[in-house]
Formats: C-alpha cells, sequence, structure tokens
C-alpha cells in the first residue's frame, strides 16, 4: 500500500518540476520584444520560436520517450529530461541570431517532451481512480506556477539585466533540482492504484494503443477539444506580453510584474478547481468529466473578447484574469478521462499521443497563426493587426466547446464497455 504522506510528496515534487517545465517555456514570451529588437525579428519568426518549432520537436519525441518510460523507468526519465531542458534554457542566453536561438528552443522541446507523459504515468499509479483528476489537476497547476514566476522573474530580469541574463539565471537551477529529484523520488509500480491491474503491465506497442484509443470515439474527440482549446490559450497567453506593449502602452517590468500573478494564481484556481469539481460532481455521472470544461471554455470566450476590445487597461486585465482561470479548468479532466480508457501500461504513451495532438494544434499553430495574420495586417492596421490577429481564439474557441459536448456523451458509452 502506498502511503498517502509519501504520495503526496511525489506529486509535489513531479509539480515542481512542472513548474519549471513552463517557467522555461514561457520565459521567451515575455522576453519576445526585447528579443524581437535585438534579433530584428518578426511577428512570425516570434510565432515559431514561442510556438511551432518548439513543439513539433516537442511532440514527436514525446511518443517514443512515452514508449520507452512505460517499457523502463519513468522517474529516470523525469528527472534526465529535467536536466536537459534546462540546460538548453541556459544556452538559449548565448543566442547571436535567430537560428541559434531556434535551434536552443528546439533543444527545450526535446527536453521537455519526457517530462509530462512519464509524470502522468506515475501519478496515475500513486493515486486511485476516483482522485486522479484532482491528483493531476494539481500537477496542472505547475503551469501557471511556472508561468508566475517566469514572468516575475523574466520581467524583472529583462529589465534591469538583459534578456540573456535571464536564460541563464533560470535555466540553471532546474539542472540543480533534477539531481534532487532523481535521489528523492521512487518508481511505482505499474497499475497499482487499479483495482484491477492481473494483464495491464506488460509492455504496449503503438500501434495497439493507436488502436485502443481509436476504438473509443471519447479520445478521439477528446483530443480535438483540447486541441482547439490550447489553439486558444497558447494564442491569448503567448502574445499577450506584446499586446499589452503594444496597443496598452504598457513597459516589459510592468507587464511581468502584472500577468505573473493574473495568469499564475488565476489558471492554478481553475486548474485545481477542475480537478476537484469533476471528481466531486463525476462520481454520479462521468460526462461531467467533459461538461465542466466545455462550459469553463464557454464563459472564457466572453472574458477573451473583453481582453481584446476593451479599452481600459484594468477592465481589460481583469477579463484576462478571468479569462485564464477558465481556461485551466480542463486539461486535469482530460487527461484523467483519457487514462480511463486505456490500462495502466499504456497511459504514459496514452498521454504523450494527446499532447501530440493538443500541443501540435494549439502550441504549434496557436502562437504562429496569429503572428502569420498579425504580419498580414499590419500594413493596413499597424498595430492594431495584433488584436485583429488574436481575435481568432474566439472562433475557435466556439468551435472546441462543441467537440467537449460530443466526448461527453461518448465518455459513458466508452467506460461501459470497458468493463464488460
Amino acid at each position: 500500500m502506498i502511503l498517502k504522506r509519501y504520495r503526496n510528496f511525489v506529486l509535489m515534487m513531479l509539480t515542481l518540476v512542472y513548474v519549471f517545465n513552463f517557467v522555461d517555456r514561457q520565459l521567451i514570451v515575455i522576453l519576445q520584444e526585447s528579443i524581437k529588437k535585438d534579433l530584428n525579428l518578426s511577428d512570425t519568426q516570434l510565432g515559431l520560436l514561442s510556438g511551432f518549432t518548439f513543439a513539433i520537436f516537442y511532440v514527436t519525441l514525446g511518443i517514443p520517450i512515452a514508449r520507452l518510460a512505460d517499457r523502463t523507468n519513468r522517474k529516470n526519465t523525469v528527472a534526465i529530461s529535467l536536466g536537459i531542458w534546462s540546460a538548453m534554457t541556459a544556452f538559449s542566453g548565448l543566442a547571436r541570431n535567430f537560428i541559434q536561438l531556434l535551434l536552443a528552443r528546439i533543444g527545450v522541446g526535446v527536453g521537455e517532451a519526457g517530462g509530462s507523459p512519464a509524470a502522468h504515468a506515475m501519478i496515475s499509479d500513486y493515486f486511485p481512480p476516483q482522485k486522479r483528476s484532482t491528483a493531476l489537476s494539481i500537477y496542472s497547476t505547475g503551469i501557471y506556477f511556472g508561468i508566475l514566476i517566469g514572468f516575475l522573474m523574466g520581467g524583472y530580469l529583462n529589465q534591469h539585466l538583459g534578456w540573456r541574463t535571464a536564460f541563464f539565471v533560470v535555466g540553471i537551477p532546474g539542472i540543480i533540482f533534477s539531481i534532487l529529484f532523481y535521489v528523492s523520488v521512487k518508481e511505482p509500480r505499474k497499475g497499482a492504484t487499479d483495482v484491477s491491474a492481473t494483464s495491464t503491465i506488460e509492455n504496449q506497442s503503438l500501434g495497439k494503443v493507436l488502436k485502443q484509443l481509436y476504438s473509443t470515439n471519447t479520445f478521439v474527440y477528446l483530443a480535438l477539444a483540447t486541441g482547439l482549446h490550447v489553439f486558444c490559450l497558447y494564442g491569448l497567453l503567448n502574445w499577450t506580453p506584446s499586446f499589452l506593449s503594444r496597443l496598452h502602452g504598457m513597459k516589459n517590468s510592468e507587464i511581468g510584474s502584472l500577468l505573473g500573478p493574473i495568469f499564475g494564481i488565476s489558471g492554478a484556481i481553475g486548474s485545481f478547481a477542475g480537478g476537484f469539481l469533476t471528481d466531486h460532481f463525476g462520481k454520479k455521472d462521468k460526462r461531467r468529466y467533459m461538461i465542466i470544461p466545455a462550459y469553463a471554455v464557454i464563459l472564457s470566450i466572453f472574458f477573451a473578447a473583453g481582453v481584446l476590445f476593451i479599452q481600459n487597461t484594468t477592465l481589460s486585465l481583469i477579463c484576462l484574469g478571468c479569462c485564464a482561470s477558465l481556461q485551466s479548468v480542463y486539461l486535469g479532466p482530460s487527461i484523467a478521462v483519457a487514462h480511463s480508457l486505456v490500462p495502466a501500461s499504456m497511459r504514459s504513451l496514452t498521454s504523450a499521443i494527446l499532447f501530440f495532438v493538443l500541443n501540435l494544434i494549439g502550441l504549434g499553430l496557436g502562437p504562429l497563426v496569429v503572428g502569420i495574420i498579425s504580419d498580414q495586417l499590419a500594413p493596413s492596421l499597424g498595430i492594431e493587426s495584433l488584436r485583429w490577429a488574436m481575435s481568432i481564439i474566439i472562433v475557435i474557441g466556439a468551435v472546441s466547446t462543441i467537440f467537449f459536448f460530443i466526448a461527453a456523451k461518448k465518455l459513458a458509452v466508452d467506460l461501459q464497455l470497458k468493463r464488460q
């Protein structure tokens, strides 16, 4: 039996790893206006740095690394991955042109590819099904605490020491923490908290996992729903610092000090609430694991419109906090639902496949598409081009809710078939 105190310690350590993940990943967002001026970059190039190029390596390598994690030691995978992406973050500060910075960001993506899928599987083996959505949502708060730290530190360091120093200061602690994680966390037995886990500990092929997931209508619609939603999330998150700088005339240090708490605190609250509410209300009706995120996305669309089109800076930032909280509800429940559809030996790979779709559509295309549209509209609209480019998230967000509701309808049927 897994001791409650120790499993909570492991959850805390994994969450801290995720904090480092997003500090390193989002640091470039708060620094991008300074990088743009220093290296003479376009919005499309910024979208490639913070989105598509990072995402393509992150999601592509995530699948084979997750396959390896399912077959070997997931704790070691997490520790090594943390060390690699932290080192590459530090190397980003040495870049002298777009290509060098692009290669460093690719290195960050390669390292981060091994983090979340293995961590998700460990959490599902430490926590029973009725507590998984909450545990995974607590883990997902690492996203928002990472954004909080990254924006605050990034804005301050950028203002006082420059963007290159910011990459050094943020990257080095992650290397140290990877060693601490390696020596203090134990690998759980696969399927340790499942009611029935007799034959599920055997290793599964990628083809078998894909066949299993494709045979469940829930996963297909869940992947599409989360992918489109994350398109909106990153389309807003990665361009908000530039939006506030260009259209509200705010300084980098001011933006970092405001966006850190807004995204960090609001997002963490929303993430935890998503897991708690779905575990609570999902006891009687499993469809609520998808219905609750769907309603949260609907509400977030209205607040996103407020962020973009309300001219008053204070009101725009209030809308941003509400939007960030609502946008973060989806992740813990989505991972929990995906894991509920497969045996324990498929969980790392299932997370990797979900994150492949989620990040390819969301992280890969969200910032890039906004950047391309902004560049195309700039000759006629000037700085207003970014506002209208970001407004695409309103339409995409509405489409994502449709898929969340369809996934909710399919979930009860798929879980019933799994029990038979």
